[in-house]
């Protein structure tokens, strides 16, 4: 493991990971490829156990070498995969990363019909049968992908409540997955079991009536209202802000040199949550979440250059120093 463990409950999450193939130029033109999976979820998860916290993953991929890859990949980085199940009948699936211009990376997905958007509702239940989560995790990712996942997402959100866990949601809107008028029908139903809401500005609006609010600080403060407990507004290179009944706080982007931005935003809120179940407060869970989110983007992959807890530190040496 690649840190102590700080509390004795585990983070419960489950999604699509899929099998990453990184390409050095444009696709048409051919070229060697990196092999690596990656799904939003499985990122958190990653990025938590990294900085010491227990995690569950649950997922479905497919009784092929590709979910092999996928299982042996978490596996690895200590995550737990004893909820996640094999499909025999579809297969695992597939994104392709086409970095077109320096700041510019066009994304691929083969994942209709994969066996992570069938997954059902019964790897939830089980994964709240013998010990329940302190946390369960979700995105608006996985609920898109078909109507068994979204049953297994309603279904983990009822299983929460009624074990008193908290709840996470990164909204993480995919406009290739779904509608704006689908995403919003359904992360409103959400709302009422939400803890923790995590979005980028331009996404508070999925969570909201039609006529609320233009800005931002009056959206959130009407989802707290709505009985959000916390509200965390992505901002990119302006940082972030944390909405709570006692108010809002910002934190600043930490400066790096940005190389790859893919996963900086699940890095965030693998940075956010640990935080979080470390007990720390509003500033502080804020501050380790603009420093993971900084690791993302100054690595290239999904998850690859999530940091340990050792590493947090780093970013606050000065350019050029040789660590020994």
């Amino acid at each position: 493991m690649s840190g102590e463990r700080t509390d004795t409950g585990a983070v419960f999450t489950f999604g699509e990971t899929m099998v990453a193939l990184r390409g050095s130029g444009p696709l048409k033109l051919g070229g060697s490829m990196e092999v690596s999976v990656a799904g939003a979820e499985s990122n958190v998860a990653i990025g938590l156990a990294r900085l010491g916290h227990p995690v569950r993953w649950a997922g479905a991929v497919g009784d092929d070498e590709a979910g092999e890859l996928v299982l042996r990949t978490l596996r690895a980085e200590g995550v737990d995969v004893s909820g996640a199940t094999r499909d025999a009948e579809a297969p695992t699936g597939l994104i392709l990363f086409e970095p077109r211009l320096p700041e510019v990376t066009r994304v691929h997905y083969y994942r209709a019909g994969s066996a992570g958007s069938r997954i059902k509702a019964c790897a939830v239940e089980e994964a709240f049968t013998a010990e329940p989560p302190r946390v369960l995790h979700l995105t608006g990712i996985t609920p898109a992908l078909g109507p068994s996942a979204l049953c297994a997402a309603r279904r983990a959100l009822r299983l929460a409540r009624e074990h008193s866990t908290l709840v996470c949601l990164d909204v993480n809107f995919r406009s290739r997955l779904w509608s704006h008028e689908d995403a919003s029908a359904a992360l409103r139903e959400w709302l009422p079991y939400v803890d923790v809401l995590i979005a980028s500005d331009d996404e508070l609006p999925l969570c909201l009536p039609y006529d609320a609010p233009r800005e931002a600080p009056e959206q959130a403060k009407l989802l707290l209202d709505l009985g959000v407990g916390e509200v965390v507004v992505k901002l990119g290179a302006d940082g972030a802000t944390v909405h709570t009944a006692d108010g809002e706080l910002h934190r600043p982007a930490r400066p790096v040199r940005a190389v790859d931005a893919v996963g900086a935003g699940d890095a965030f809120v693998a940075g956010y949550l640990s935080a979080l179940l470390d007990g720390a407060d509003a500033a502080g869970r804020l501050d380790r979440a603009v420093t993971t989110g900084a690791f993302a983007v100054a690595s290239r992959g999904d998850w690859e250059g999530a940091p340990t807890r050792a590493e947090l530190s780093l970013l606050g040496v000065n350019e050029g120093t040789v660590v020994r």
